[in-house]
């Protein structure tokens, strides 16, 4: 790191998510407990998904990748983010700190995608159950998940271009838990309106593009219920929608609220808390939400729990 105001930095300081420090062991071990409970959750669901052939159908395809990006996106963050409970310092580098913001901005869109995907999907199921199979082949489920890792790629090099243009000077201190856009700009001596113009606009793609793309396929699914005569069979179709409905309004009510307002209205300190729910709160939710209130993913994890015990 140089120390005139007219070079780059070549390393960042994370100042963590607290700095008192009778709060950092608790912490850590909270949001290790977390993490532990991600991990498992997530990487469970993707093993029960891989090994009952009876989930090997369009929705439990996408649920698979959902509980992939959500492990992976929570691996991006949080270690990084348990180091600054237990050290002085939290250094990272430069590329370091590039590359995870590039994960991160990766995995948020990838999510913000597969979770619009879904509600697709649900939409096919219940709106055109005969030809559900026919919709959404492999061939077309395929494609559906190279458009949303494809957008995933395209958000975080949008946000990565965004910063890369940055000078940063000798003050290296990064007020989050991680590097994100907004502590950047921040940070940043030169950048403009123009740079959270473009914040701005790549998070409303982001967001806006799949929130809208949820609405219609929810607004046809609700006027297809509508006309299904029997209560059970309305009830069956509500339920069948109700977690994904949850894990969509966690998902983009935390990050509609970081990030669609600006900087000066949600201070940084309560930008860091409010991200806490899409960085860590979600993906750990996400495999209870899917699993507890699925009768075929509960169905799964009783035989392969009875497998396991039988031999």
């Amino acid at each position: 790191m140089a120390a005139e105001n007219t070079s780059s930095v070549t390393e960042f300081i994370l100042a963590g998510l607290t700095d008192k420090p009778g709060l950092q062991i608790p912490l850590f071990f909270l949001f290790l407990g977390f993490y532990v409970l991600t991990v498992v959750g997530n990487l469970g669901l993707i093993i029960l998904i891989g090994l009952n052939s009876h989930l090997h159908i369009p929705m439990y395809f996408f649920l698979f990748n959902l509980s992939f990006i959500d492990f992976s996106f929570s691996t991006a963050i949080v270690p990084r983010m348990l180091m600054s409970f237990v050290s002085k310092k939290n250094i990272i580098s430069y590329a370091g700190c590039m590359t995870q913001l590039f994960f991160f901005c990766f995995f948020v869109f990838s999510e913000s995608f597969i979770l619009s995907a879904m509600a697709y999907d649900r939409y096919v199921a219940i709106c055109k159950p005969l030809l559900y199979m026919v919709t959404m082949s492999p061939r077309v489920c395929l494609f559906l998940l190279l458009g949303v890792y494809g957008m995933g790629v395209l958000g975080a090099t949008a946000h990565i271009g965004n910063i890369g243009f940055l000078t940063f000077c000798a003050d290296n201190l990064v007020n989050h838990y991680m590097c994100d856009v907004l502590p950047l700009l921040e940070l940043s001596c030169n950048s403009s309106y123009i740079n959270l113009l473009v914040v701005f606009i790549v998070v409303t793609i982001g967001i806006g593009v799949p929130i809208v793309a949820i609405f219609i396929s929810y607004g046809f699914i609700i006027s297809s219920i509508f006309y299904i005569s029997s209560t059970e069979g309305r009830s069956k179709a509500f339920s069948t929608c109700s977690s994904h409905i949850i894990a969509v309004s966690l998902f983009f009510g935390s990050g509609a609220f970081m990030y669609l307002k600006p900087p000066s209205i949600i201070p940084l300190d309560q930008g860091k808390v409010s991200s806490l729910f899409y960085t860590i709160v979600v993906p750990m939710f996400n495999p209870l939400i899917y699993s507890l209130r699925n009768k075929d993913v509960k169905c799964a994890l009783k035989k392969t729990l009875g497998r396991i015990t039988f031999s």
